[in-house]
């Protein structure tokens, strides 16, 4: 996938020449939901834990940054390129960052209860706790890839 991306887009592949191989979420089941949001659907933002790209020894992304989003069993399904990003603390985000990230009904309130939920399980399963005080990575993005999906 990334060989025929670089091939059509040897500027933009090779101004970011790095890339991630990521899935969205912390199953199978979120991991192909999400997914179909960006591939059919409003999704054009997600958001990460700092600490977490700190404990996967990742570096964090930049704008222009691509990754390889995968399904739920692995394969890999689009190309996205971050096109905005911001580092803040959970309760900076704001109503139209929710509604980039196209999740529920899209509104400030359920992104905050949900992504709550998702951190409170995904840190208790390491061991650790979530708090409002943790930073976030807000990345906006857009699908660069394959051509039929692309922006």
């Amino acid at each position: 996938m990334w060989e025929d991306y670089r091939a059509a887009h040897p500027g933009a592949a090779a101004s970011a020449s790095d890339y991630t191989v990521e899935f969205f979420g912390d199953s199978v089941e979120l991991a192909n939901e999400l997914l179909a949001l960006v591939t059919h659907g409003p999704k054009r933002a997600t958001a990460s834990l700092v600490e977490e790209f700190a404990e996967e020894d990742e570096p964090l992304p930049r704008i222009g940054s691509h990754w390889i989003a995968c399904n739920g069993s692995g394969s890999p399904a689009v190309i996205i390129r971050s096109t905005e990003l911001r580092i803040g603390i959970f309760d900076s985000v704001d109503a139209a960052f929710a509604y980039d990230e196209g999740e529920d009904d899209r509104s400030l309130e359920s992104w905050r209860r949900e992504h709550r939920r998702y951190w409170e399980r995904t840190r208790a399963a390491v061991g650790r706790e979530f708090t409002s005080a943790h930073e976030v990575v807000f990345e906006r993005f857009s699908v660069v890839w394959p051509p039929e999906l692309a922006d």
